[in-house]
Parts: structure tokens; C-alpha cells; sequence
């Protein structure tokens, strides 16, 4: 007995530190969220706004993984042992606990999580007006998460509230929520009634997905994108399910043996696997190859502009070795050719002191014939309206 307990609290442990840690991974997508928005806002990146679109509800699914989490830490028996932080509470209090575990988890955080990967996958599918470039995409998805996981809600509601006034007309382990060790200690047990609508909830949303990834490969051209949109069907259509089983199986052993902290536990790691895959490729990658665009898009925009740059003195140097072998001296020339490249307001002067109206100085365009004073080599640019006084 000590060995088993031993054993079990090392799970509780080992589920404390899977949860920080997820907890810490969302917590981090959530950051690098706000980090894209605020790049594509500065930069003005509109291009990737796309991209960026369901980022509401990849929070929103990111918060339902933490409540999750968090929820199956309270249900460990690791807290439940004397002297530990929930043996505080009374046996009343205790089992009201387990309770609102099922309800939470089982029946609102679960079902929540699959709604919005769903949501999630379907999204490429739709059209920009109506997709997650429209403003009331996120509003409206948030809404139907809600309004669909209301009847597993209200179901896992009737068997908490409803189950144990049943408790001589079906057997106890479909219905009970908790189990007395003593007097001041109570364990969280998963109802199979509960387990079952889950179960049934969790297929119908599979084999959604499994039609949703066909539609979604079909659009797909890249092989990197087919892998994660395989990883990801791979990933439900066989974590939920398994969770589901080992919830399932639960109920052939008691919360006090390690057989059914073991079943717990992989249960718990099963969907743990499966979030912790959906926030990799539906939260982080997405953002981090949009960032990478964006930052192709900065270099590929400085090229161009170092392009342009060589383009521009090559021809001041085909323009200055023309003067040259027309036999124009440099002397004559400077006040033309001082900044070439650059725009400049300058006046210009005859020999007799007249001045004429400025010039914009621009070496990228043919010279003007009517803007040329008398005797003098041909300017590059194109004559300004002169003004009323000009500058001398």
C-alpha cells in the first residue's frame, strides 16, 4: 500500500508539472499573438492581416486548454491526503469539488476545445467577405462554441444534479462523481454516464474533422502544409478517442488504487498530447511563418531598393563618361552635376546675370530642350514654374 501510494502521488507530480508547463506554452503563443498583430500594425504588413484574423479564438482555445489543465489538478488524489491542501476543506465541500469538475471539464472545457479546433480547421474554407477577414468572424465563432457545447453542458448538468437520485435503479459507477476513503477524504471519479456522452460527442467531432481534412488537403499544394494537416487528423482521430477508453476503463478499479491513477493519468496525457499539438500547429506555426514572410518581404523590398540604387549611379556614370567624350569640361558642368541622384531646388544664372527659374535636378530623366539657357551644356531635368521672386 505504501508502494501504490508512493506511485500515485508521483503522477499527481508529474500531471502539476505537464500543466505548468503547458500553461507556460500558452501563455508564451499568447505573447507571440499580440507580438504579429502589433508588427503587422507598424509595419503594415496588410498582406499577412489574413493570417492574423482568428486570432481572437486561437486565444480563446489557448484559455480553454489552461482551464482544463487547471481543472485536472484539482481532481488529483495528491491534494486529498491528509494534511494537503483540499483535506482541509469537509467531505461536503469536497465532493461539491469533484462535481464541478465534471461539469467543467467533461462537460464545458472538453467540449470547448474540440469546438474551436474544428472552428479552427474550417476556417481556411471559407470565403474572405465571409471568413476570418470579416470583422464578425471571431465574435460569431465564439458564439457558436458556445451555443453547441450547451447540450453536452446541460446533459453532464442532469447527471451531476440528477445521478444520485438514482443511485438504487442503476449501478453506482455510472452515475457517482466521488468515493469516500474516510470520513475526510474524498476522491473524484470519472460517472461513466458521463464518460459516454463525451465519448459521443468526441466521435461526431472526429469524423467532422476526418471530412474537414479531406476538404482542406484538397487545396493544399505544399507538402509541409499536407504533413500538418495529416498530423492533426492523426492526432484527434486518435487521442480523443483513447481518452475516452481509459476514462472508460476508470471504473473497473477504485480512486485508492494505482490502477486507476495510472488510467487517469493517460487519459490526461492523451488529450494533453492532442492540445499540445493543435497550439503547435494551429497557433504558433502560423504566426511563425507569417513573421517569416513578413521578413522575406523587408529583404526582398531592401534588394530592390539597392537595385535601384546601382541602377542610378551606373547611369550617372554612362552620363558623366557621355559629357566626357562630347568634350564638356567638368568646370562648366559643376553646378549641374554636384549632387547628381539627388533632387535639388537650385537657381541658374545666365553670363549676363539674369537669372531663370529653378530647376529640379534629377539624373534620372532626358534632358530639356526648352529649359536650357543659351550656351550652356543641356541640364538634366525638367524645367519648375518659376516663381515671383526667385532665389538668386
Amino acid at each position: 500500500m505504501p508502494l501504490t501510494r508512493i506511485a500515485a502521488d508521483t503522477l499527481g507530480v508529474l500531471t502539476v508539472c505537464l500543466v505548468a508547463l503547458l500553461i507556460l506554452l500558452g501563455s508564451l503563443c499568447i505573447i507571440y499573438l499580440f507580438y504579429f498583430r502589433s508588427r503587422i500594425r507598424s509595419q503594415g504588413l496588410v498582406q499577412l492581416s489574413y493570417f492574423s484574423g482568428p486570432w481572437i479564438i486561437r486565444i480563446t482555445f489557448i484559455l480553454f486548454a489552461i482551464w482544463w489543465g487547471i481543472g485536472e489538478i484539482v481532481r488529483l488524489s495528491l491534494l486529498r491526503r491528509e494534511g494537503r491542501l483540499l483535506n482541509t476543506l469537509s467531505s461536503k465541500w469536497q465532493e461539491t469539488v469533484c462535481k464541478c469538475y465534471i461539469v467543467s471539464n467533461l462537460g464545458f472545457a472538453e467540449p470547448c476545445l474540440f469546438l474551436t479546433l474544428v472552428f479552427l480547421l474550417r476556417a481556411p474554407l471559407h470565403t474572405m467577405e465571409s471568413g476570418i477577414l470579416s470583422r464578425q468572424w471571431n465574435g460569431k465563432t465564439a458564439g457558436y462554441i458556445l451555443f453547441y457545447c450547451l447540450p453536452v453542458l446541460l446533459l453532464q448538468l442532469v447527471v451531476v444534479v440528477v445521478g444520485p437520485k438514482l443511485q438504487n435503479k442503476v449501478p453506482s459507477y455510472f452515475i457517482n462523481t466521488t468515493m469516500k476513503q474516510t470520513d475526510q477524504i474524498v476522491f473524484c471519479t470519472y460517472p461513466l454516464l458521463s464518460t459516454i456522452l463525451l465519448g459521443i460527442f468526441a466521435i461526431i467531432l472526429t469524423a467532422y474533422v476526418f471530412w474537414l481534412g479531406r476538404q482542406i488537403l484538397k487545396l493544399v499544394i505544399n507538402k509541409g502544409l499536407q504533413k500538418r494537416v495529416y498530423t492533426l487528423i492523426f492526432s484527434v482521430s486518435s487521442f480523443l478517442p483513447l481518452r475516452v477508453a481509459l476514462l472508460g476503463f476508470s471504473v473497473l478499479s477504485k480512486p485508492e488504487h494505482f490502477q486507476f491513477e495510472a488510467l487517469a493519468f493517460l487519459a490526461f496525457l492523451a488529450l494533453l498530447c492532442c492540445v499540445g499539438v493543435c497550439i503547435w500547429m494551429l497557433v504558433y506555426c502560423p504566426v511563425a511563418d507569417s513573421l517569416a514572410l513578413g521578413s522575406l518581404q523587408d529583404l526582398e523590398g531592401r534588394r530592390r531598393l539597392d537595385d535601384g540604387q546601382n541602377d542610378t549611379m551606373s547611369l550617372i556614370a554612362n552620363q558623366s563618361h557621355m559629357e566626357e567624350s562630347a568634350g564638356i569640361s567638368p568646370s562648366r558642368n559643376s553646378d549641374v552635376t554636384t549632387k547628381r541622384g539627388s533632387i535639388s531646388f537650385r537657381a541658374l544664372k545666365k553670363e549676363d546675370g539674369s537669372s531663370r527659374g529653378p530647376f529640379v535636378e534629377l539624373s534620372l530623366f532626358s534632358p530639356s530642350e526648352d529649359a536650357t539657357p543659351p550656351d550652356s551644356p543641356p541640364l538634366i531635368g525638367w524645367p519648375m514654374r518659376p516663381s515671383a521672386s526667385p532665389r538668386q
